[in-house]
């Protein structure tokens, strides 16, 4: 973390709330995460896939890594423990099963990313005592925020290429279980500034300096809901929140009936104690 960014969190759900959030996305974190593989199926084809129907014209690889990331969020949400190395491992297990050395396994010999143009990163040889010490001192630093060790695992790990194949992908989703965890929200690169991110991630692996990447990423790819944003809403922006969903968010309209129920709960114990006491 640097002197200057904080990268405080921008959500507030429960853990419950904050799975919920992301089982009612899991299309659209699958069919974002896939680019990280070159799938380039419409938000409609990665629906069907999922839904366990084939799309004329996608290939077998393609719809293997959809259904295998739809699997990897089925995992991290259903999970209740902290991340671990071990959850790491299994969720490498789980989206690189069909295209790993050994999946599920720390890379034993030299990698490599190409980063186009000629250039070529090759990362460290992994030493599993380290990238075990790395995470458990990461989660338990106390002055860091939730996103903030979402975001240094998640750029850490994909740089270090700990696992033989999917590196990006277990990142994507161990990151995101922090997240949940902490109820901070989600992860998740917008499709629309995918050119973007990856001239930062190439200058990363080229640099070791994850500030850009980092600050970039907190500004346009932490997802959330309006009712569980970092920030006091009045009684008449409840309201037109309310008025505005009924016919749309189905999720953020039970939160928001809910804040509004425990309220007006609120707002009748105060009249009951001032009654009480005239």
């Amino acid at each position: 973390m640097t002197k200057t960014q904080a990268y405080m969190d921008k959500y507030q759900f429960t853990v419950a709330e904050n799975k919920r959030f992301a089982r009612a996305n899991f299309t659209k974190l699958v069919h974002t995460n896939a680019r990280f593989e070159g799938v380039n199926t419409t938000l409609p084809q990665t629906q069907t896939i999922m839904d366990g129907m084939s799309v004329a014209g996608v290939p077998v690889e393609d719809v293997l890594t959809i259904v295998n990331l739809k699997r990897g969020w089925q995992y991290i949400t259903a999970q209740n423990s902290p991340l671990t190395l071990t959850m790491e491992k299994q969720i490498n297990k789980i989206v690189a099963a069909e295209d790993a050395l050994v999946p599920g396994e720390l890379r034993q010999g030299k990698g490599g990313v190409d980063l186009g143009s000629e250039d070529f990163f090759e990362p460290p040889l992994i030493n599993e005592k380290q990238e075990q010490s790395f995470l458990q001192k990461i989660l338990a630093d106390p002055r860091t925020t939730i996103t903030d060790k979402a975001l240094t695992v998640m750029y850490h790990n994909m740089r270090q290429q700990i696992f033989w194949d999917g590196n990006k992908r277990t990142a994507t989703l161990s990151a995101n279980k922090i997240m949940i965890d902490g109820g901070a929200g989600l992860i998740n690169v917008p499709l629309d500034k995918w050119d973007q991110w990856n001239e930062l991630i190439a200058n990363y692996y080229q640099t070791n300096d994850m500030t850009k990447i980092k600050q970039w990423t907190y500004d346009n790819g932490i997802q959330g809901l309006q009712i569980r944003a970092n920030k006091k809403l009045s009684a008449n922006e409840l309201n037109q929140m309310y008025k505005q969903l009924k016919k749309t968010d189905k999720l953020e309209l039970k939160l928001v009936e809910d804040e509004i129920s425990k309220r007006t709960q609120n707002h009748l114990k105060d009249f009951a104690k001032k009654k009480s006491r005239s």
